[in-house]
């Protein structure tokens, strides 16, 4: 395992393609003037022993040994040591709706984006809990399982799309059911559930399912996105609008919000449902309870002892900048005498 103590010196690498570019504009001004003092033929023999190829490889080098520099200014750091901590928290985990009518954009930018916003600030409030992510459309898809990495979930959370699910539709059974194998302690009984979703296809018998989930301790939450009124379900090529989404008799599909059936299955579990469409609405009130709820202690294994490395990279820099100094613009002589290109002509 390892980790970057200072990130931010990624951005030097910027110096990179400025450098690329100062270097092609200063061999085509050199070109371009050598043309107007002389004819290629003269300059060869005047400067024999000029190559641009050397001058290529030293470019090379430098940049090499610039970059290795750069990575040891961002000093990644390697885990030795597997440790056992003992925290304390509660389990959340997200079922997160992915279906092609999450993609409506009738609140902005759309429903799924909006829904992904919500999970970010949770997790981003989140203490020592741990959190798993589950994505849904016509099937259930583990994307996360239950950990304490608040970071890695945000990094899959933005991954998730309606391409990662090979069937739509919306089977909020299937994610129920995947949830329960995400909670490992069956005496623990802060246990949470947050469903996010428009609430449209959702199956009836979710009910039956989300009061076992009462029964179980593990409390529901669902949150709404969407209007009522609803909207056309966009289909996009290359980030570019190309259509809407028609039903079998070639109509445009109009999808709604249905809270109802989102409301049901809340009250069914013993938790409640909140509308999602501000931001700041389902997150002020999820991160409420979440901070009431009695605390479980479990234990977790991180990697600790972490040891720097930036030294490797040094060194690897230096060595490039070094066979760049000593590398010489001029042509190699015994390459000289091979006439490799065979770009003399003999007489």
């Amino acid at each position: 395992m390892y980790k970057l103590e200072e990130p931010i010196y990624f951005y030097f690498f910027v110096i990179i393609p400025v450098i690329i570019a100062a270097f092609l504009l200063v061999l085509w001004w050199k070109k371009r003037t050598q043309k107007k003092f002389a004819n290629p033929e003269l300059l060869a023999k005047l400067a024999p022993n000029a190559s641009t190829f050397k001058a290529i490889v030293k470019l090379v080098f430098f940049l090499f040994g610039l970059s290795f520099l750069i990575l040891s200014l961002v000093n990644p750091k390697m885990g030795t040591k597997l440790k056992t901590f003992k925290r304390e928290g509660v389990d959340v985990v997200f079922a997160l709706d992915v279906s092609k009518s999450m993609l409506a954009e009738d609140i902005a930018p759309n429903r799924l984006e909006k829904a992904k916003q919500i999970i970010s600030k949770i997790i981003d409030n989140l203490g020592s809990d741990r959190v798993g992510i589950i994505i849904y459309a016509g099937n259930a898809y583990p994307l996360l399982p239950i950990t304490t990495d608040h970071a890695a979930a945000k990094m899959f959370l933005q991954n998730a799309n309606p391409d990662m699910v090979s069937s739509q539709g919306t089977a909020i059974n299937e994610a129920l059911n995947l949830a329960k194998t995400y909670y490992n302690n069956d005496e623990q009984t802060n246990r949470f559930l947050i469903v996010i979703s428009d609430g449209e296809d959702h199956q009836e018998e979710t009910k039956q399912i989300a009061e076992n989930f009462g029964d179980e301790g593990i409390k529901m939450y669902t949150i709404g996105v969407g209007t009522e009124k609803g909207q056309r379900i966009p289909i996009k090529l290359n980030g570019s609008l190309i259509g809407y989404k028609k039903d079998s008799k070639g109509e445009t599909v109009i999808t709604r919000r249905n809270p109802t059936i989102l409301q049901e299955i809340a009250e069914a579990s013993n938790g409640a449902y909140i509308d999602g469409n501000k931001t700041n609405t389902p997150v002020d009130a999820i991160n409420s309870i979440i901070a009431n709820a009695q605390k479980s202690e479990f234990e977790t294994t991180q990697f600790s002892d972490y040891k720097d490395q930036f030294q490797w990279f040094i060194g690897i820099g230096l060595l490039f900048l070094i066979l760049d100094v000593f590398l010489f613009d001029k042509k190699t002589k015994w390459v000289n005498k091979t006439n490799l290109f065979n770009d003399r002509k003999t007489k």
